[in-house]
């Protein structure tokens, strides 16, 4: 009694911020909102990898704003599998036993970069019929869902990182890192984060030679650490895709987010 009163003297609140309980941010277009299937093992719930649900869905008994163990689907009520899952599972499977992972994902199908900036609503306004009714969901702020949810989870836990696939609906816009940066650096500001404090994963596009319609976009987002020095890129080589040229398979999906995974890892140093 006698601290909470002190630090409300100093104009501080008591805090009940886990700091062995990891949160990530994840956002981007189809791929990261999940795109394949599932299948039973991607159900299989882990106590240490939790999902800060981003939105309301009843068929799923989850509430928005509430953290549910992480199981797919991750994102909205009937989107698919994608590399955030196994992100989660990845380092719960090779951190020690007291840290917990957390994540927030906030995607959008078919999404240019341009939703997740400030002056987004010009983009929605222009966008199809099918893409404005998914923002709906968010009630028309993607980001600034993200940034809600953000929020919350930093009362609960520590922020530790930001993952990000998109890029298809952008290919061959040499301005593409610099709007993500924009985004990264909007990230920090508004959660109130030091500049570049947060390392940023980015996903490759579905290789050339898997069959990869956007692969010429991969070599622009190698660019990205020459733009965000916190930044890293994943490589999809060899991860299985679907026959669109698109999206990747459940296994790719896998394999992929186990790569970010093992990238954010080594930048925790293990």
């Amino acid at each position: 009694m006698l601290l909470t009163c002190l630090l409300l003297n100093y104009g501080l609140t008591a805090s009940a911020q886990d700091e062995n309980f990891y949160v990530f941010l994840s956002f981007g277009q189809s791929n990261m909102e999940g795109f394949a299937k599932f299948e039973e093992q991607d159900t299989i719930k882990d106590e240490r990898f939790k999902v800060l649900q981003a939105v309301d869905c009843e068929n799923l008994g989850r509430e928005r704003g509430q953290w549910y163990p992480a199981t797919a689907p991750l994102t909205r009520c009937h989107t698919g599998l994608g590399p955030a899952d196994y992100f989660g599972r990845t380092l719960t499977a090779n951190l020690p036993k007291d840290i917990k992972i957390g994540i927030i994902n906030v995607s959008v199908g078919g999404t240019r970069i341009e939703l997740f900036e400030k002056n987004y609503e010009e983009y929605v306004a222009s966008s199809p019929d099918w893409l404005q009714n998914i923002v709906k969901e968010y009630d028309g702020d993607p980001y600034g869902r993200l940034i809600e949810l953000a929020k919350i989870a930093q009362n609960d836990g520590v922020i530790k990182g930001i993952l990000l696939h998109q890029g298809e609906s952008n290919t061959g816009d040499q301005t593409w890192p610099f709007k993500v940066k924009g985004v990264y650096e909007n990230i920090l500001s508004d959660l109130g984060l030091e500049p570049d404090s947060l390392p940023l994963i980015a996903g490759e596009m579905v290789s050339e030679a898997q069959g990869g319609k956007c692969a010429s976009m991969n070599p622009l987002i190698h660019t990205l650490p020459t733009v965000i020095p916190n930044a890293y890129v994943v490589s999809s080589a060899e991860c299985d895709a679907v026959e669109d040229g698109l999206h990747f398979s459940a296994a790719g999906y896998r394999e992929l987010g186990k790569r970010y995974g093992m990238q954010m890892l080594a930048l925790l140093g293990y």
